[in-house]
């Protein structure tokens, strides 16, 4: 029977990093520096504590990602397609039952994210978890089964990219994180970069 709490181990983390930064003028968005580190920096250090193991989503830069001590993946499916191939790869790859993905431009994520969304997938026996705070649902902070990768792999190879879509054809929970509504913050143009100002980061120990 399933636990409703999950080691580490049980899990890989992946930093979706591969995307084009349209809204940031193209620049690939995890190198760029908050507050004198990379975005992907804040990020890892945030998602690494809840995870055993890291993996890194990105189509470039591939040598300067991997300078942060994580496998890089760039993704299976050409023509950046977006977080489902990012994740895609992911469970291609991953040697865990679970896979969790965030978002390379979120450097707020919760330290409890993981965790959370675990215990949700468990009580609902779903299929993937998701995150929502307040009316907007985040389907880049996921929770994924890795049985689920021959039907992503079918929808990715019939030309579909869009993540609402394939969610609906799954059994999906929708984890409440109404309480940490900042911690969603997403950062997509240079007026957010040069204005964010990261919380503390969390405790290796918590």
């Amino acid at each position: 029977m399933e636990q409703a709490v999950v080691t580490r181990q049980d899990i890989t983390g992946v930093i979706l990093a591969g995307g084009e930064g349209r809204r940031l003028g193209g620049v690939d968005k995890g190198l760029q520096e908050l507050r004198g580190r990379p975005m992907v920096q804040w990020v890892l250090e945030r998602l690494a504590p809840q995870v055993g193991t890291v993996l890194i989503s990105a189509n470039r830069n591939l040598q300067r990602y991997a300078a942060f001590g994580c496998p890089v993946l760039p993704d299976r499916t050409p023509g950046f397609a977006g977080p489902l191939a990012g994740l895609h790869a992911a469970l291609t790859q991953a040697a865990t039952p679970l896979v969790a993905t965030v978002p390379c431009d979120s450097p707020f994520l919760p330290a409890d994210l993981v965790q959370r969304l675990h215990a949700r997938l468990v009580a609902d026996k779903a299929e993937l978890a998701v995150a929502r705070a307040g009316d907007r649902v985040h389907r880049a902070f996921c929770l994924a089964r890795r049985e689920l990768l021959p039907g992503l792999d079918a929808f990715l190879a019939a030309g579909e990219r869009r993540v609402g879509l394939w969610h609906a054809s799954l059994s999906v929970a929708e984890v409440d994180f109404d309480d940490e509504l900042d911690a969603f913050t997403n950062i997509n143009t240079p007026e957010q970069l040069a204005g964010c100002r990261p919380p503390p980061s969390p405790s290796r120990d918590s």
